[in-house]
């Protein structure tokens, strides 16, 4: 539909790509930032808490990985979740009981990558419709997983080869993409 602005931004570890997805909402006046971290040691807890100091204090933080769009109770300028492949290996290790080797490699990966495709297309498409009804500006942020080695253990092959998909499934339905490298933004597709 002409006029929607879903971006998705994407690049490696430490890249600028959040700094650079949140830069795109600046003048937005009111916006939902969509964290989908799990604070699961001290460590991460100071890097989400430095995410948080970073950012627009008048913004709006919702923390969730799953039923994302549910959970959106307002209308907003603006919309920014960061990041897919990390709400992607929350969903890749919901239920699971076990994170032993020999369990890991036992794992119905193909069952969980048709899961993780139907939570994202379901997003995309409620991003959409609020778009449309709205004009909200929709930012997303990914890694981009596939430049490096080949993992070496098959939970991090399967993780890669679904984040590729799920990346390439939103590059195809956003309006533009962009590739941040080194800090530096280079537009990949669209106007």
């Amino acid at each position: 539909m002409e006029g929607r602005n879903m971006i998705l931004v994407t690049g490696g570890a430490r890249s600028g790509k959040s700094s650079f997805g949140e830069a795109l909402l600046k003048d937005k006046e009111k916006v939902l930032y969509i964290a989908t971290s799990i604070p699961f040691d001290g460590e991460m807890k100071k890097r989400i808490q430095k995410h948080r100091s970073s950012r627009n204090p008048n913004w709006d933080t919702l923390e969730a990985y799953e039923d994302i769009v549910t959970k959106i109770k307002d209308v907003y300028d603006g919309i920014i979740l960061d990041c897919i492949t990390v709400m992607i290996t929350n969903l890749l290790f919901m239920n699971m009981e076990s994170f032993e080797e020999e369990d890991l490699i036992k794992v119905d990966y193909s069952k969980k990558e048709e899961d993780i495709l139907k939570e994202v297309s379901f997003m995309i498409e409620e991003f959409k419709n609020i778009e449309d009804n709205y004009g909200t500006e929709i930012v997303i942020v990914t890694n981009e997983v596939g430049a490096g080695l080949v993992p070496e253990h098959k939970l991090g092959r399967e993780f890669r080869d679904i984040a590729g998909r799920v990346n390439q499934y939103i590059a195809k339905e956003a309006d533009k993409v962009f590739l941040v490298i080194s800090g530096i933004p280079v537009k990949i597709k669209g106007e």
